[in-house]
């Protein structure tokens, strides 16, 4: 397994725990490590991903809804749901991802994560989402953020 996919798998864990419980980005990701073990290669990319997750939530959430008119955010699977943020996150903020590695790896997420439709769930929101960023801000630069 790939350092990356380590570090996305784990902070779908934390990302959940934060969905659940409401606590803090900080806090969660210091219980994860405290009661797991995980490999300490995969927390700067971790961390990286949670926190950019929250920080733009709200954006990344509507940007979400944009392309899911029969699903609001309260009716997705919460795996789904936070699998369909870190990912939204990747292509908007992370030029560093190549957006193709962002939706592949968030829908092998959902395969292995989510239930027996979440790979195609997930594929379906992030194709309509990354063709929505192509028609309004060209292949080369996505959105201005990244």
């Amino acid at each position: 397994m790939g350092r990356r996919r380590k570090a996305r798998e784990i902070a779908l864990q934390v990302l959940y725990q934060i969905d659940v419980t409401g606590l803090p980005p900080g806090e969660a990701m210091d219980l994860f490590w405290e009661h797991f073990d995980a490999p300490d290669y995969a927390r700067p990319f971790c961390a990286r991903l949670i926190e950019g997750t929250r920080e733009h939530r709200d954006a990344i959430d509507e940007r979400i809804r944009g392309v899911s008119s029969n699903w609001s955010m309260e009716r997705m699977a919460i795996v789904d749901r936070n699998i369909l943020r870190m990912a939204v996150f990747e292509l908007l903020y992370c030029r560093d991802i190549p957006p193709k590695v962002a939706i592949n790896e968030a829908i092998d997420l959902g395969k292995e994560y989510g239930t027996e439709n979440s790979g195609s769930f997930i594929n379906g929101i992030l194709d309509a989402l990354f063709g929505n960023l192509q028609e309004n801000h060209g292949h080369q630069d996505i959105i201005g953020a990244r």
